[in-house]
């Protein structure tokens, strides 16, 4: 399903991406070495409860996970990429961690993710790698420009990643949203601009750019849920919605 949303519509979106936006920065701020993922969970949680929200991950069950996810966060740390389930596990001093937040406000899903490290001890390949995706997401988003095409955004984003000397897997990347989570159309990290869905306004696209150090395999966690880096790499994403305007991209979860 791909729906296009109008004007009116959009500034509901709009107030979406400020609340998501707001619970990523607002749990960044609290996250300090000996932070629980469980407390992380909790306070996104409250937040949603607060907001007059509603969780997109409470009851999701998709064909990749092991049944309902059961929290209202993904926290992903160090190895793990993508779909962190929330577990008994106290933050350390240098860890990689990445917060993926979805929430539905006013009936309208928007989604977020930063990657960022937790204390004061820092890994210049870390950093190098966050750098990465935040700049292969910069890149995608200005390739998203109405009349332009799907292929356009991952081509954008793909040069970036590998041009840093990252190989890009092919599996999991961004997606449209609005009255759900996860919608057409896909938007893979790595593509052949020209290709695929014409951009029109009142499309809304979850642009995720994410990478592995030193490979692009994944492995399922025994939790069911968790994606790690086949190696056990660290990893990093990142990830805006952003609206298709007449004007242009506009960001919505800045």
């Amino acid at each position: 399903m791909i729906e296009i949303f109008s004007p009116a519509e959009l500034e509901r979106a709009t107030e979406s991406g400020a609340f998501i936006a707001s619970v990523l920065q607002g749990i960044k701020k609290r996250v300090k070495v000996g932070t629980n993922l469980l407390e992380i969970d909790s306070w996104a949680g409250e937040m949603i409860k607060a907001a007059g929200a509603r969780s997109c991950y409470i009851d999701y069950a998709p064909s990749f996970g092991s049944g309902p996810f059961g929290h209202f966060i993904c926290t992903s740390v160090n190895d793990a990429v993508l779909h962190g389930l929330p577990h008994d596990y106290s933050l350390r001093n240098g860890d990689l961690l990445t917060l993926d937040f979805a929430a539905s406000l006013n009936g309208i899903v928007t989604d977020a993710a930063i990657s960022f490290t937790v204390g004061t001890s820092s890994s210049p390949s870390d950093a190098k790698m966050i750098k990465a995706t935040r700049q292969a997401l910069d890149a995608g988003i200005a390739a998203a420009n109405p009349g332009a095409r799907i292929g356009d955004i991952s081509h954008a984003i793909g040069t970036v990643l590998t041009a840093a000397g990252y190989s890009v897997n092919l599996e999991f990347g961004g997606h449209g949203v609005g009255s759900s989570m996860h919608q057409d159309p896909h938007i893979a990290n790595i593509g052949r601009p020209g290709r695929g869905y014409k951009l029109r306004p009142g499309l809304l696209l979850a642009i995720e750019p994410w990478v592995m150090a030193d490979t692009d395999k994944l492995v399922t966690d025994a939790d069911g849920w968790t994606l790690r880096s086949a190696t056990g790499a660290r990893t990093a994403h990142s990830e805006h919605t952003i609206a298709i305007t007449e004007d242009g991209p506009r960001i919505l979860t800045l």
